[in-house]
């Protein structure tokens, strides 16, 4: 893929199109030669898998805001194969660098992005072909667990390109969606763990209108596939009303798994409320902050979501006439 030349330009005349380069060499070309014209200025890195859509450019918007008009924002474009066990969609992951690039460059000053790094499989992983990387990122527990367990090796292999791409890019900050609620706690250990100098953003999951999370594997659904998908959005809205009408833990889970259960199309894997920190389940009696998470197969496509809940306190609940938490700042 041929590049273009660096944007050595004051920001007031960025290129329309991002800078798109393959190899370790020409990235840190047009790292340096950002840096050299713009001294002081912040850097952030949005890491995907290509096959771009709103969701992403969210991500995008999110790394502009956080380094400002002065700043560079990198997207990364790598569909990674540490990531993939075997019979996943590695082989027919949406692969398109130049859609990705076109979408960036029309979405406006706001998301605007400085740099595209897509490099080749063999760029990031020269001894893929005779087994390498030998030395890669554990991810203890938190790979061995729901989504990790479903997909064994899953987050070792994206906790080590995470780790290449951050030292490779060397961002000041590193924005992230909410949507893969695991991924992102296992990142933050990442960072916390290993004492890498980088901050992590999040940002909320992107939706399209009828409520279903932003997913390049939407792309694989149906039309009737995708409206049996909505089932898994509906089942965490149920959850969360739960919760708000003053629900405790396994009242919640029940009223999510209803919805689940009642829809034949949806093969469910798992639906779990856990501690948002540890994705540890919540204690029946448990109070305060919760995260639901829900995997399930519709038709071929696996697909994730998850929502945040609070469960309120006993005494707080049964003080509601109608059963529901007071609103912050209030009495019970």
């Amino acid at each position: 893929m041929t590049t273009t030349p660096a944007p050595d330009v004051p920001p007031t005349s960025r290129p329309d199109t991002p800078r798109v380069v393959t190899t370790r060499a020409d990235l840190r070309t047009a790292l340096d030669g950002w840096a050299a014209a713009h001294p002081g200025a912040r850097r952030a890195v949005v890491m995907t898998m290509g096959a771009l859509h709103a969701g992403h450019l969210e991500l995008v918007r999110r790394a502009r805001a956080e380094v400002g008009p002065d700043g560079q924002v990198v997207v990364t474009d790598f569909v990674n194969p540490l990531q993939f066990g075997p019979g996943e969609d590695y082989e027919r992951y949406p692969r398109d660098v130049a859609a990705d690039v076109a979408l960036l460059a029309t979405a406006g000053d706001d998301v605007a992005a400085d740099v595209v790094f897509a490099p080749a499989v063999e760029e990031l992983y020269p001894d893929l072909g005779t087994g390498g990387p030998i030395v890669r990122v554990t991810s203890g527990r938190i790979g061995t667990v729901l989504e990790g367990e479903s997909r064994p090796g899953h987050f070792d292999g994206v906790l080590t390109v995470v780790l290449k791409l951050l030292h490779l890019v060397r961002p000041d900050a590193a924005v992230f969606g909410a949507k893969d609620a695991q991924q992102l706690l296992a990142v933050r250990r990442l960072v916390a763990d290993l004492d890498l100098d980088v901050e992590i953003v999040a940002v909320p999951t992107v939706r399209e209108a009828d409520g279903l999370a932003r997913s390049s594997r939407n792309a694989y659904l149906s039309p009737a596939e995708h409206d049996e998908a909505l089932t898994l959005s509906r089942a965490l809205r149920a959850g969360r009303d739960a919760a708000d009408a003053g629900a405790d833990a396994p009242g919640v889970l029940a009223a999510a798994r209803g919805i689940l259960d009642a829809v034949d199309g949806v093969e469910l894997d798992y639906v779990v409320l856990v501690d948002p920190a540890t994705v540890e389940d919540l204690a029946p009696g448990a109070v305060g902050p919760g995260l639901l998470l829900v995997a399930a197969r519709v038709g071929t496509t696996r697909l994730i979501d998850n929502a945040a809940v609070e469960i309120a306190p006993p005494a707080t609940r049964a003080a509601e006439p109608d059963g529901r938490a007071p609103a912050p700042g209030g009495t019970a």
